[in-house]
């Protein structure tokens, strides 16, 4: 396999769910970037397990230590390595599902693709505890991208049929992006937000799960990103959402609504604003033939139900090629989106870094 993903800013994750640690190296960093650690702990606490009642209470507070490429306070240019330790590992409650396959996990494909010596404990390598370095990286990027007017943030668009208000429906300013980042579970409508709360609880009663949808904005992204076709900005933006695990669907703009549409309304048509070309509608999500029209780009990614569930459920014994029963046992979220939250933000703050260092150079 490979874990190494970027044209310019190029990533590179290893590790486990339960081994010693996990961590990412970041290659392409501008030398001479003061980075905000309280502000990277801030965004780790935001996807941290063990939080609330909403996630799950294994007890990581990922604390990183950065090993190389920063100095004094600042990046070096050369790549930088960032280590995760794993603290609270509870590895016996995986060793039922070695030989069966918990139903709606990778235990299965894993075990067919590297011949049983994949790493099972949690999930190995492909578990959500590997999105933790993806933050670390997304909390510096963000940094970055500020210092270039560009700002990201992200909301539960839905939680269990409960949907909040979209970004195109209110005014997106400092203050709410601000409130988004601090709550436990981003909503605009914080009504809205507290019914998707006692959908998650309610679920986790009934040894149960729940999915969602995260929309995403990044707003200040200059005209001109991207390029057509294989290369477009919704092939890269959409293949790294993909990386993250429980990401089943991927749309921007109006998305699948769009297809309803007539052109006369799909069509967003160009205005002048502040002496700037603009649009009156952003049904595009500020992507046109792959390239950034210079509106905010907005997209919306679909997460699953947490596959883990403690109700008894039907798979196969791998050795003996018979049928069984499963209860998966261990200590999981009833539901991944507000964890997942600041995962997309951060997918999204990496692409675009990426973008604006190829336009750099």
């Amino acid at each position: 396999m490979s874990g190494i993903w970027g044209k310019n800013l190029r990533l590179s994750i290893f590790g486990e769910s339960h081994a010693p640690a996990i961590g990412i190296v970041i290659d392409g960093l501008p030398p001479g970037t003061e980075l905000d650690i309280e502000n990277i702990r801030f965004q780790m606490n935001r996807r941290a397990p063990g939080r609330n009642k909403m996630s799950t209470p294994r007890g990581e507070k990922d604390e990183f230590e950065i090993l190389s490429g920063y100095f004094n306070g600042k990046t070096t240019g050369t790549p930088l390595a960032c280590m995760i330790r794993n603290a609270d590992r509870r590895s016996s409650d995986y060793e039922n599902i070695s030989k069966t396959p918990r139903p709606g996990h990778a235990d299965y494909t894993g075990f067919v693709k590297y011949g049983g010596f994949n790493d099972y404990r949690g999930g190995g390598h492909f578990s959500g505890r590997l999105t933790a370095p993806l933050v670390f990286a997304g909390a510096i990027a963000q940094q970055i991208l500020e210092g270039m007017g560009i700002v990201i943030a992200a909301h539960a668009q839905s939680v269990a049929g409960v949907c909040d208000t979209r970004f195109e429906e209110v005014d997106v300013d400092k203050e709410l992006v601000e409130r988004l980042k601090a709550s436990e579970l981003a909503a605009i409508d914080t009504a809205k937000g507290e019914l998707m709360k006692s959908e998650i609880l309610k679920a986790r009663e009934e040894l149960d799960s729940v999915g969602g949808v995260i929309e995403c904005m990044a707003l200040g992204i200059p005209a001109g990103l991207g390029d057509p076709f294989f290369d477009s900005v919704e092939s890269r933006l959409s293949g790294m959402l993909f990386s993250i695990p429980a990401v089943k669907g991927v749309e921007f703009g109006a998305g699948f609504e769009i297809s309803r549409m007539r052109g006369s309304k799909a069509n967003d048509e160009y205005v002048i604003s502040d002496g700037q070309i603009s649009t009156s509608t952003n049904n595009n999500g500020g992507i046109l033939g792959g390239i950034t029209s210079g509106m905010p780009m907005v997209f919306r990614a679909a997460i699953k139900p947490t596959p883990s569930i403690s109700q008894m459920q039907s798979s196969v014994d791998i050795f003996s090629m018979k049928e069984v029963q499963l209860r998966v046992e261990g200590r999981h979220d009833p539901c991944i989106v507000p964890r997942a939250i600041p995962v997309v933000e951060s997918a999204a703050a990496l692409v675009i870094l990426d973008m604006m260092l190829e336009g750099r150079k």
